[in-house]
């Protein structure tokens, strides 16, 4: 077992952390038991007493070094350094050998120093999606896990736990580096050395102030850690210790209303404020002026707009029987499928213009290496017109053209993958061939052919299908690591681009049964998870602090995006297929948690949330300081967008209104 190394950074000193003899603190640690395995790590119980007459007031770090050679031995003779996993926070190094002069910004490792890379990061706990800190090397897993922060009850100063209730009396943090390699636990908590809010708005690190713990003279606080050692031949074996972490921590959200209330008036929101006829679409924005609404469309056909509200509405529709509902989708549906095609390429454009005008010009564009169909969009969209057209045949009625249509694009875009079997990210606006690589967004293009095989039988595709499956199993799953899905993050690390890959897992499975796809299925799984909350974090900022909003359940956007929104959601179908092949404690209480949080999050009455009509919800959920740039008149910071957000509420309805509608008490 690797000893811990405390050292601590007092109040008013310089930035450095200096060993404890040479300051009033001391610290005892005692090994209570375990073995270091994922069903048994370590516990180590480490009491912080202040032996001094007078008050401390700093930073307790709490280092695990790891079993490595020295940090420099990796810049000129290994290519595979130590690997650090801060869930939702830092994955690997947040490809920190990756290009860094990018627009959007986030922390990443390297030891040759250049902002935003740096040698060492520390964060608030709350900024990570579980509160532990693991390093991997050489096949190896060490890890630390902790409460993430300290409470006051009537029986005194405590750490947190589930079942533990009090006043929060200091949040903890967590941290990683590459030289000295380590990872931390800290009391009191830095965000260093830069502090970011979003991925275009960061600070240098900040004088000790309000983040620092503090003990009066003789007093003392105890903390149990959780310190791991696995092995393990890939760095998915973090997922073994995170189960653990999750049955350490978790902690259900709250139950608020029915699912079919949440649909209900999700639904009857979007069809009564956000619909434009004379756009047969949706707007992305509505904004509440107390008189009237006004209207942000950012026009586009899938992701933030078009078939992502439109496909959820039209499932809903059926399931409520709000044939207004339905021919609202259909409208859009058809306006996309009739208007949208660039007939040079053979794919269909992005967003439409004035004037009814279509290119790929849509918000995101700026962020593209080169002009094109961008494969995230292009193959969302076909999945999402699959989807809309299998459950319109289930009702009797066949939209063929919606079919064909899709038969169209794949045609195009299943030539378009490499050598290697992937997809591509942006495709060629004159030919659809593949322009550029290197990331998880054509995965949406695999998921639709996969949906295109199942509902048709034909299975031209498949095998290539499959040799893609592994590919984007082996180069980004295996090493948790998965980039380049959604186009607003440079190619940052995300948890959005791995819904697609969930999806192409379940319908390959259901063609070909076969048993390696499950376990893809829930390698894929088990990444999102890493994103998603296990407990609920204190959250300090209006309006979601005072309506008694939980964490858990919810996934963090990416690493460059710090707030949770709901597009994990939508997979719950998908968590449901996993569990009829093959049951899983785990991912069916992950389940559960999802659809709890789904429940919890619009307004169930008018400006509950200090803004919009009952039904209303936005796409952002601050759970920490990150992404708090929304404000009120007074410019205080607010934890949510003000505005009705289609897209987002599709994504809540999608996954509520599958199996989960047959399966939970409405």
């Amino acid at each position: 077992m690797t000893k811990l190394r405390i050292t601590a950074r007092p109040f008013g000193e310089a930035e450095t952390y200096l060993p404890l003899d040479t300051l009033p603190i001391k610290v005892n640690i005692v090994t209570l038991c375990g073995d270091g395995s994922a069903d048994a790590p370590w516990q180590q119980q480490v009491t912080v007493v202040n032996e001094g007459s007078e008050p401390w007031r700093g930073i307790v770090r709490i280092s695990l070094p790891l079993d490595v050679p020295d940090p420099r031995y990796f810049v000129s003779k290994d290519p595979y350094p130590p690997r650090y996993f801060l869930p939702g926070f830092m994955y690997g190094t947040n490809r920190g050998d990756a290009p860094l002069f990018t627009d959007s910004q986030t922390p990443r490792l390297r030891m040759e120093e250049q902002f935003p890379a740096f040698r060492w990061w520390m964060t608030r706990s709350d900024r990570l999606s579980h509160p532990a800190a693991f390093g991997y090397y050489d096949f190896r897993l060490q890890g630390l896990c902790g409460s993430p922060y300290l409470i006051r009850t009537p029986e005194g100063r405590r750490q947190w736990q589930p079942g533990f209730t009090g006043e929060l009396d200091q949040f903890a943090g967590f941290g990683c580096s590459l030289d000295p390699m380590e990872i931390s636990y800290t009391l009191g908590y830095e965000n260093a050395p830069w502090f970011f809010v979003d991925s275009h708005k960061y600070y240098p690190r900040a004088p000790l102030g309000d983040n620092c713990l503090m003990l009066a003279a003789g007093e003392s606080v105890t903390v149990t850690l959780y310190q791991f050692d696995l092995s393990g031949e890939t760095e998915k074996v973090l997922h073994h210790a995170l189960t653990t972490v999750y049955d350490l921590f978790h902690e259900a959200p709250r139950r608020r209303t029915s699912l079919r209330q949440t649909i209900d008036d999700m639904v009857t929101a979007i069809a009564r404020d956000a619909w434009l006829p004379e756009k047969s679409s949706y707007a992305c924005f509505v904004f509440d002026k107390g008189d009237h609404f006004e209207y942000r469309e950012l026009p586009s056909i899938s992701w933030t707009n078009g078939l992502s509200a439109a496909t959820p509405m039209l499932q809903c529709a059926h399931r409520l029987g709000r044939e207004d509902v339905r021919q609202q989708a259909i409208c859009c549906i058809d306006h996309i499928v009739e208007a949208s095609l660039n007939p040079n390429s053979g794919l269909p454009y992005m967003c439409e213009k004035e004037n009814g005008r279509w290119d790929n010009n849509g918000w995101w564009s700026h962020k593209q290496p080169v002009p094109g169909h961008a494969a995230y969009l292009v193959g969302q969209s076909c999945f999402l017109i699959l989807k809309a057209y299998e459950l319109e045949k289930q009702h009797g009625v066949e939209h063929e053209e919606w079919l064909n249509f899709v038969r169209g694009v794949l045609t195009v875009t299943e030539k378009s993958r490499n050598g290697d079997g992937e997809y591509p990210y942006v495709l060629s606006e004159i030919t659809g061939a593949g322009l550029c690589y290197d990331s998880f967004s054509g995965c949406w293009l695999m998921a639709a052919a996969a949906r295109f095989a199942r509902i048709t039988g034909e299975d031209a595709w498949v095998d290539g299908m499959m040799r893609s499956m592994y590919y984007y199993h082996d180069t980004f799953i295996e090493s948790q690591e998965c980039y380049g899905g959604p186009l607003d993050i440079d190619k940052q690390i995300d948890s959005e681009g791995i819904l697609a890959y969930v999806r192409a897992a379940c319908d390959l499975h259901r063609i070909t049964k076969d048993p390696a796809l499950l376990t893809m299925l829930r390698d894929a799984l088990h990444y999102e998870y890493t994103f998603k909350f296990c407990y609920n974090t204190p959250i300090q900022v209006p309006p979601l602090s005072k309506v008694g909003w939980h964490s858990c359940g919810g996934s963090i956007t990416s690493v460059t995006n710090p707030h949770i929104h709901p597009m994990s959601s939508s997979v719950c179908d998908e968590m449901y297929y996993y569990l009829s092949q093959r049951e899983d404690a785990y991912i069916r209480s992950r389940l559960c948690d999802t659809i709890l949080w789904s429940c919890q999050c619009h307004n169930t009455a008018d400006r509950e949330l200090d803004y919009g009509l009952t039904g209303w919800m936005s796409e952002r959920y601050c759970h920490s300081q990150g992404l708090l740039t929304e404000t009120y008149p007074d410019g205080s910071p607010a934890s949510t967008w003000f505005a009705l957000m289609p897209w987002a509420c599709g994504s809540i309805l999608e996954g509520l209104a599958g199996t989960a509608w047959d399966e939970w008490d409405n």
